[in-house]
């Protein structure tokens, strides 16, 4: 069993991390809540670290013997010691519960590339792997449409969903009754609002990035009727999350790919792929799922528009989004540079917000990592996804342009706060290092 469970858990992770967020809304809505619940959403950190000491007890040893490795481990002790160092020495604020959340967003990629390193999985296994993938990116995409088509906004306004993210996460969404503001798209009419998808996620972005990496790992494989279908379908899905970075991400993936691979077809897939969300972006408010706003959203977000003005055409550089995420970027970027030496685990994003302190940088991973851990740990990090992508680009090019894809979304989304991404996707790339050539 102590040989099998390493394997058998990352199977379970890689469905139980895309329906844990639903999961945990509605154990939330049947009552189970504050501390109850706070331990049955660990299960996923329990699950890692009995599968990572199972792995360890079998190889007897740490893998070293890469660069990626050997980053990962100078990376995750850098965390280790902002963790350690008193919070007054740095100048952060952090209260002992946001460091401990710090702590585990930041290592929770590198146990689970570790767990990966320790894998050997045999051809049969990677088969599986392949399957478990396209079989939950064609659910997620299915889900997806259904969801934002035939279940009203109401239901889920009613749902235990609302009320996790505000009273068990502590994310207040004020001006969607609670909920995430970007399920919404605003066309800047008031009276036309449209849905985005979310599937299990609850998220679209989660969603939107979940489904690039199986699209990527799809267009590696020799096409046949059936990953053709199950690319439609995914890609299909990935159109009504309307998330643009996330199209940008799925053209980039493709043409490292192409230039992992050698072959012409993945760019031919990227120049497709580009005409057919740009098209889609015009056409969406024609062809969107349209919804309406309560009467108190409809105070909130004009209250919001009269602060922060209005938003522009899908395509503009000046959209609400795009400036907002590039007033985070460059925000952070300046924070960072003034105090380079970081200020303590727990003083950016969610875990700041979480338990109520100034946040000194959000959205960007490295900004959010150059706060927490330094200028240091940042580019550890970074390097350490160098190093990963270096390794991986003959032996496994759709993980190599994977990872490409995640490096440059981080630098305006937290894409380690995805733990489907930081488990996952982490520990097929370690696992990847122990396959055949």
């Amino acid at each position: 069993m102590t040989r099998r469970l390493p394997w058998i858990a990352l199977f379970v992770l890689m469905v139980g991390l895309a329906l844990h967020n639903l999961a945990m809304a509605l154990l939330w809505n049947a009552g189970l809540r504050d501390a109850a619940l706070d331990v049955a959403a660990a299960w996923k950190d329990a699950l890692i670290l009995a599968a990572l000491a199972a792995a360890l007890w079998s190889a007897r040893r740490i893998p070293l013997d890469r660069w990626a490795d050997r980053l990962a481990l100078a990376y995750a002790a850098v965390v280790v010691l902002y963790w350690l160092l008193p919070q007054g020495w740095l100048g952060g604020e952090a209260t002992a519960r946001g460091e401990l959340y710090a702590l585990r967003h930041h290592l929770l990629p590198v146990g689970a590339y570790f767990l990966g390193r320790l894998l050997v999985l045999s051809t049969p296994q990677w088969r599986r792997v392949g399957l478990v993938l396209t079989g939950l990116a064609v659910g997620l995409a299915i889900w997806t449409v259904v969801d934002v088509y035939a279940v009203p906004l109401d239901w889920w306004r009613d749902s235990g969903v609302p009320g996790w993210f505000k009273e068990q996460l502590g994310l207040e969404y004020d001006c969607l009754s609670y909920l995430p503001e970007n399920w919404i798209f605003n066309t800047g009419d008031e009276t036309n609002p449209l849905r985005r998808g979310v599937s299990t996620f609850l998220s679209p972005l989660a969603t939107a990035y979940v489904l690039v990496v199986v699209l990527l790992f799809l267009a590696a494989r020799r096409p046949t009727r059936w990953t053709v279908a199950a690319g439609a379908i995914a890609y299909g899905g990935l159109l009504w999350t309307h998330t643009r970075a996330a199209f940008a991400a799925l053209a980039l993936g493709l043409v490292v790919l192409a230039a992992a691979q050698r072959r012409w077809g993945p760019v031919m897939l990227a120049v497709v792929s580009v005409a057919a969300s740009s098209l889609f972006l015009v056409l969406y408010p024609t062809i969107g799922p349209s919804t309406s706003y309560t009467a108190q959203e409809l105070v909130c977000l004009r209250s919001l528009a009269a602060a922060e003005g209005g938003t522009g055409g899908v395509f503009s550089g000046g959209e609400a989004s795009t400036e907002s995420h590039l007033r985070n970027l460059r925000d952070g970027i300046e924070t960072v540079l003034r105090h380079p030496w970081g200020y303590g685990l727990g003083n950016a994003g969610v875990s700041a917000k979480r338990t109520g302190v100034e946040i000194k940088a959000g959205e960007s991973t490295y900004t959010e990592l150059g706060v927490d851990t330094g200028l240091a740990g940042a580019l550890l990090f970074a390097g350490w996804l160098a190093a990963l992508v270096a390794g991986l680009w003959r032996r496994s090019p759709w993980i190599a342009a994977s990872l490409v894809t995640i490096a440059a979304v981080g630098l305006q989304t937290d894409v380690i706060g995805v733990h489907w991404l930081a488990v996952v996707l982490f520990a097929l790339a370690g696992a990847a290092f122990s396959r055949a050539r």
